[in-house]
């Protein structure tokens, strides 16, 4: 009896220590992954990648933390979507990010950047998704794309453009977001023209959507959205990924095979923020992640 009462103990105390990691110290223990992608014969080329910052202004270690990113070089800045958790949110995102605005940028939107986060039962996330989306009230994503075109950056919402950064240059699609089903293709549905190196951005790696660009050409595609899982088992890995990306791709850099048998490589980010009705995470740090791709001439 006297060791079975220990080992209860016990594991209530690591459930609490566990939980208090997740609540007070890991959603605020940012890191910087940094991947290298080896291009033999291509010129250096540095992108920054961030998102799911889920900005509020309460956020204020993410806000500092952001502002100190521009001491990294990025030569081009991707934000995959899902900047703000609300209304209010606008003018501390530009604050964070303003040290990187004479930086060349590209953005998509994700869904909590069109609509306020609920309170959801946090089980439906292990089950099959029904396609159903509870929202809140709308957020002021029109300013939110003037205020980031207004500072130069491309809003690449279903539409495509062509960037050269010191001779390189870069060809790049994008689409809205496809857990919304506002991924629309009609516009660059064409294969990607002559260009140094083909990206392509989306918020929710959902594979129809990686398929179709990895048909098109794309060498690297950008994605966030699953958070990584937010909360990982360690040794197994995530639980849900809140798309069809399977689980073993809830974050990282990661090859990609379409149906059709062609071939790219992704990059889910497990974003920097959280929704914040479920501020937690466990083995699974918040992240902007540094992409070097080429090399060093």
């Amino acid at each position: 009896m006297g060791l079975t009462r220990a080992l209860t103990r016990l594991t209530v105390i690591a459930g609490v220590l566990a939980a208090a990691w997740a609540y007070f110290i890991e959603p605020n223990y940012f890191t910087i992954r940094r991947e290298v992608i080896a291009r033999p014969n291509q010129k250096l080329l540095r992108i920054l990648h961030l998102s799911d910052l889920h900005l509020t202004r309460k956020t204020k270690g993410l806000q500092s933390w952001l502002r100190k990113l521009e001491a990294e070089d990025p030569d081009l800045v991707v934000l995959t979507g899902d900047l703000i958790a609300e209304a209010q949110a606008l003018d501390p995102l530009l604050d964070a990010l303003e040290p990187l605005f004479d930086r060349p940028g590209v953005f998509v939107l994700g869904s909590n950047d069109y609509f306020a986060p609920v309170l959801k039962n946090p089980a439906k996330y292990l089950m099959t998704d029904d396609g159903k989306r509870n929202h809140g009230a709308e957020l002021p994503w029109r300013n939110l794309v003037d205020l980031l075109e207004a500072r130069g950056w491309i809003n690449l919402t279903n539409t495509e453009t062509v960037i050269e950064i010191d001779g390189v240059k870069i060809q790049i699609k994008g689409v809205d977001d496809p857990h919304l089903n506002r991924d629309d293709f009609s516009s660059i549905n064409h294969n990607y023209q002559d260009a140094d190196f083909k990206l392509a951005i989306a918020h929710a790696p959902y594979l129809r959507v990686l398929d179709n660009f990895t048909d098109l050409g794309a060498e690297l595609i950008l994605a966030g959205h699953t958070h990584g899982g937010q909360l990982r088992v360690p040794g197994y890995g995530a639980l849900v990924t809140n798309c069809d990306l399977d689980k073993k791709r809830a974050r990282g850099l990661h090859p990609h095979i379409s149906k059709a048998g062609n071939t790219s490589v992704i990059n889910i980010s497990a974003g920097l923020g959280t929704n914040p009705f479920t501020p937690v995470r466990f083995a699974c740090r918040p992240e902007a992640v540094m992409l070097t791709i080429g090399v060093d001439n």
